[in-house]
């Protein structure tokens, strides 16, 4: 019986009282340990201590999470963001070098919403700060109600319309489709060598994979992590990604097993 593959999974660093706290959403683990069928690893934001190449080395995907942070918009030469704009830049040390060589080392990377604008970013693009405020993009924040049910923070909020021949229409995944939508940011230049998988209503690129990549490679702005396993479409994409990384993980264990 094979064993279940390592998938990391980026964590955001948080100060908790007088404590560092490196952190992953449950939501993110979760859909890692049952849809994508991982063990999930979470990656502490450790850039100084830890090189992209070690942990690749012991991996075999990565999942990059969504988060309440920014990237730094001078890592896209971005205009300087608005006061009280929430930043993680322990994450973006880690996060932007590492999705740029597990891309080009082959290791499956699956990108979702924060993690899908750090695709695009560690390879090249930039980003829309506020996409509510560019025509004719309409608002894809999510309606921020004191004490709204977590049901009603991910409802389908627009329709997802899906291109052909790409990754998401080889899962299956129909032509157009409902997703939530709680992000304020967006891709403005999309990054060299990435296709375009999806768009929403008003345009706005929500999904993009790496063209011609030695692996699974995809990037999703919407939350397919919330309650995965009741979405058949979000099942798909985790799936596929865990598909992917258990044949990394024979790779890696059948070369072990040679060099013994």
């Amino acid at each position: 019986m094979s064993r279940r593959p390592l998938i990391g999974v980026t964590a955001c660093s948080r100060q908790i009282g007088l404590h560092a706290y490196h952190i992953s959403g449950d939501e993110y683990v979760q859909a890692v340990a049952t849809a994508a069928q991982g063990l999930p690893v979470i990656l502490p934001s450790l850039a100084p201590l830890l090189a992209s190449s070690d942990i690749l080395d012991g991996l075999d995907g990565i999942l990059f999470t969504g988060s309440p942070s920014n990237i730094e918009p001078f890592h896209y030469q971005g205009q300087a963001t608005a006061p009280g704009t929430a930043h993680d830049s322990a994450r973006d040390a880690v996060t932007l070098p590492l999705l740029q060589a597990a891309v080009e080392a082959g290791v499956p990377v699956l990108g979702i919403c924060r993690g899908f604008q750090e695709m695009n970013v560690a390879l090249g693009g930039s980003l829309h700060q506020n996409v509510h405020q560019v025509p004719p993009f309409m608002d894809h924040r999510h309606a921020d109600e004191p004490g709204q049910p977590l049901d009603d923070w991910y409802a389908p909020a627009h329709d997802l319309h899906v291109e052909a021949g790409g990754v998401l229409a080889d899962l299956g995944l129909p032509q157009t489709l409902q997703v939530n939508s709680i992000h304020a940011q967006g891709v403005k230049r999309l990054a060299p060598g990435l296709r375009v998988e999806a768009r929403a209503p008003d345009g706005l690129v929500e999904a993009i994979s790496v063209d011609r990549s030695k692996a699974f490679a995809l990037g999703v702005q919407w939350h397919p992590e919330w309650q995965v396993s009741c979405n058949p479409h979000y099942l798909a994409i985790f799936q596929a990604f865990g598909d992917a990384c258990r044949e990394r993980a024979k790779q890696r264990d059948a070369e072990a097993s040679h060099n013994a």
